[in-house]
């Protein structure tokens, strides 16, 4: 175990010593950011693609200045991992990169686990680290084929089960609006580089992994239905696990870029090179359709009853909901089959191994996620002792919630997983049932009860991410928009607020909400379609954000 924990140590200090040298020895992208930089960074992505099209050679500048975008995001975030850019200068010259596609020249930066050649994909751990893979994955080598420029990759939790970024092997990443605060996870060091200049990237979702960090950072992510994005070329802390599939989604820092780029994936046919991908064109057809609609039926999920949205949150749900009104849309309350039953059936789902499988890539004395570390201590204690605990929660705390939650965490049999699939599909039916009782377009929910956590957050609120975790359950096409930032003087707790009456799940989120320390952070809200309506609800978002007007988010400025 000593030599183990000495070979975890020595793989750390080297990957940290790589990346320092590198960020080091790249001067050309260091400095200020130049006329030229600010006028491709406001540039909208087709005339970029156009320009590079056209003239090939101007994608030599687009990626130095997101090379520089990336490199000062990193200083102030520590959210990248991998840097590429030195190979990404050869791709352009060697004919690796087509520029004739419809992602020519822009610089795509990818969550840490998505496989290049040449670098390692080390999820966190330390047990990877000097295995470089051999081969572009599937995703990286339709990237290059589409003419984007893959340039780094960023950072991530071990175990990927947080919505913190941190590990042993990389750092700890931070908030760009407040150093004190997480920017999110699992891809929280993409949403940290988006949300400080970066254009667009990849993350994964099983559990809400690419809305969080938009909601916590500020920018634009959509979580696609399992079979509409590339699954292969990955790295995972969880092979095998498919109760509760990750999927690959798109995230940016703007909602025009998000768009583009999924429908560019699509139009790529990824179908033909990932064997999961179901041969669905994009199509432009149903985005026209929603993009004029003229009124709508907006079902609104105001809380999970679990975890009810904090102030801000709520409030940002509410000011969408009155930008909605105003454009003359039908606000639709929504009562659907019980969050808390999805959540259930989920955490089980995704978790049905007792985290056997994603700890057993751990290196003796190698860091551990504390609220990953709450999971995996209650699914290995002896069942009479949880059974015991049960008792005490639900009868003598009088906390149903907490306790039933936890009364059956422990690893399943086959006979015990397959029951929880069936539950899944009847919970999926009786939401679908409803769905179609209320009539409604789409759904408005909060992305998540609370804005980012502090570091460490996520030791008590691990189990409250319900407002996600529903639709990965349900496997619907959801996005999310940043909306308003915490403000000090609105959102704070009522004067009567009692953290005790809360359950257990809600008190380990509210235990960090405080409206003075969190102003300034952003505040989304989801956007919910229903399985594979990835061009429907990217164009509702549109209506969202149009509909609110002045009252859009105001991006994180470049310094």
């Amino acid at each position: 175990m000593l030599l183990d924990y000495l070979q975890h140590r020595r793989d750390c200090r080297f990957k940290q010593d790589e990346r320092a040298s590198k960020v080091k020895s790249l001067t050309a992208y260091r400095g200020p950011f130049s006329v030229v930089d600010r006028e491709i960074l406001n540039k909208s992505i087709e005339d970029l693609v156009d320009e590079v099209q056209k003239d090939p050679s101007k994608a030599a500048q687009l990626l130095k200045t997101y090379g520089k975008v990336a490199l000062n995001a990193h200083e102030k975030t520590n959210c990248v991992t991998e840097i590429l850019l030195s190979d990404a200068e050869k791709w352009l010259h060697d004919g690796s990169i087509n520029f004739k596609g419809p992602l020519a020249g822009i610089p795509v930066s990818l969550k840490d686990t998505i496989d290049v050649a040449g670098y390692d994909s080390t999820v966190g751990y330390s047990k990877f680290v000097n295995k470089p893979k051999t081969e572009d994955g599937v995703t990286t080598r339709m990237l290059k084929e589409a003419g984007a420029i893959p340039y780094v990759k960023t950072n991530i939790p071990i175990t990927l089960l947080s919505f913190e970024s941190q590990n042993d092997l990389w750092g700890r990443s931070t908030n760009p609006h407040n150093a004190k605060y997480t920017p999110g996870g699992s891809t929280g060091g993409e949403g940290a580089l988006l949300a400080m200049g970066g254009r667009i990237g990849i993350g994964s979702d099983v559990a809400g992994s690419v809305r969080c960090p938009a909601h916590f950072s500020g920018c634009y992510s959509l979580k696609c239905s399992t079979g509409r994005w590339m699954k292969l070329g990955m790295s995972t802390s969880m092979p095998g696990q498919d109760g509760i599939p990750a999927v690959y989604s798109p995230m940016a820092r703007t909602l025009n870029d998000l768009t583009y780029f999924t429908r560019a994936i699509i139009q790529m046919k990824p179908w033909t090179y990932d064997y999961s991908i179901h041969p669905i064109p994009w199509r432009e057809d149903v985005s026209k359709t929603y993009l004029e609609k003229k009124k709508f039926r907006v079902g609104i999920l105001r809380t999970d009853n679990v975890v009810d949205p904090s102030p801000a949150c709520k409030r940002a749900l509410e000011m969408t909901e009155a930008a909605l009104r105003r454009a003359g849309h039908e606000i639709v309350e929504l009562d659907p089959p019980s969050p808390f039953e999805a959540l259930q059936i989920a955490s089980q789902l995704l978790d049905a191994d007792g985290l056997d499988t994603a700890t057993s890539f751990m290196r003796s004395g190698e860091w551990q996620d504390r609220g990953a570390n709450q999971m995996r201590f209650y699914a290995q204690l002896p069942r009479p002792v949880k059974y015991m605990y049960y008792l005490w929660v639900k009868y003598v705390r009088r906390d149903p919630i907490w306790a039933d939650l936890l009364v059956n965490w422990h690893p399943k049999t086959t006979t015990k997983y397959w029951a929880l699939i069936a539950k899944r599909e009847l919970y999926k039916r009786r939401f679908f049932e409803h769905w179609d009782e209320k009539e409604i377009d789409f759904m408005i929910a909060p992305p998540n009860a609370t804005p980012a956590v502090p570091h460490n957050g996520m030791n008590d609120a691990c189990a409250s991410c319900g407002y996600t975790f529903m639709f990965n359950l349900l496997d619907y096409s959801a996005g999310v928009i940043p909306v308003t930032h915490v403000d000090k003087a609105k959102d704070q707790l009522p004067k009567d607020f009692n953290i005790n009456k809360l359950n257990g799940i809600a008190r380990g989120a509210y235990k960090h909400y405080n409206a003075n320390e969190m102003h300034g952070l952003p505040v989304g809200i989801q956007v919910i379609g229903r399985r594979l309506e990835e061009e429907k609800v990217l164009a509702l978002m549109k209506r969202v954000e149009d509909a609110l007007g002045d009252d859009k988010y105001k991006l994180l400025e470049l310094d």
